[in-house]
């Protein structure tokens, strides 16, 4: 990476840290936090698709992504099951939507796309919410963000020093054996950093930290994958020396679910 390049990234690290740290602790701008990353991922997400041709519904998936998360924050649960006649709502939406328009080729991909795009996106990432309304939400929320970020960090860093085997080279050229082993042990680090938000023991933690780093590895992966697939180099590019939105959230998209649903579990023992 060149010099400017990785000051770029430096900036918009820091940038970020502080937009973060504020949102820990004033909840009106950690839902504007949520929001702004949602719709921009959605964004991305549906324009990438149509590059590859797709026809998607990329107002309406954006729209529909916004009130996940909103519905979340307004504590908004009609039934137990809401979510899955939310599913129903938007699928029955997009059919009638389909009707209006005379050409009918692409029907059940445009269809499909849009509806993996909100979940993928929107829903998975909502889980931040739901993980910072838990008891002692906001160590949680650092919890997550310290074990998925440094582990993005420490295969960045391990991967541009030390990389020599590619690790998946047809999804990822770049990536690199050392670079994943490197986030592992980042993940780790991050995992017992947090020890003072969980208060569970040394050997807990660490499973916690290389679960979650295999995930966030996996989250990254995937992102790869189907920006391989959809030809782009990367997502976006509106962190000048990061990328775009999905760059940032990728790894995020898959450890906040899994994470939310283990302290559940440990919350109610």
């Amino acid at each position: 990476m060149s010099e400017k390049n990785l000051i770029r990234r430096i900036v918009s690290s820091i940038f970020l840290i502080l937009v973060i740290l504020i949102g820990v602790y004033i909840d009106w701008v950690f839902i504007l936090v949520i929001l702004f990353f949602t719709i921009g991922g959605l964004w991305e997400f549906f324009s990438m698709l149509e590059k590859k041709g797709i026809t998607i519904y990329k107002y309406f998936g954006i729209v529909i992504g916004m009130i996940i998360p909103l519905s979340i924050v307004f504590r908004f649960e009609p039934t137990k099951a809401w979510e899955l006649l939310f599913i129903v709502f938007i699928l029955l939406a997009l059919i009638l939507m389909q009707f209006k328009r005379r050409e009918n080729s692409g029907v059940i991909v445009g269809i499909s796309t849009t509806i993996f795009g909100i979940l993928y996106v929107s829903w998975f990432f909502s889980f931040l919410i739901r993980i910072r309304y838990l008891p002692d939400g906001r160590g949680l929320f650092l919890t997550i963000l310290l074990i998925t970020k440094l582990g993005d960090i420490g295969a960045y860093l391990v991967g541009s020093c030390f990389g020599r085997r590619p690790l998946i080279p047809h999804i990822s050229p770049k990536k690199s054996v050392e670079g994943a082993l490197g986030g592992l042990v980042f993940s780790g680090l991050g995992a017992l950093v947090s020890r003072q938000f969980l208060k569970f023991d040394y050997l807990h933690m660490m499973m916690i930290g290389i679960g979650l780093g295999i995930l966030a590895q996996l989250g990254d992966l995937s992102e790869s994958l189907m920006k391989r697939d959809c030809q782009v180099k990367d997502s976006g590019s509106f962190f000048p020396g990061m990328g775009g939105f999905l760059d940032l959230m990728d790894s995020l998209l898959f450890t906040a679910p899994v994470f939310y649903s283990y302290m559940c579990i440990v919350l109610k023992k």
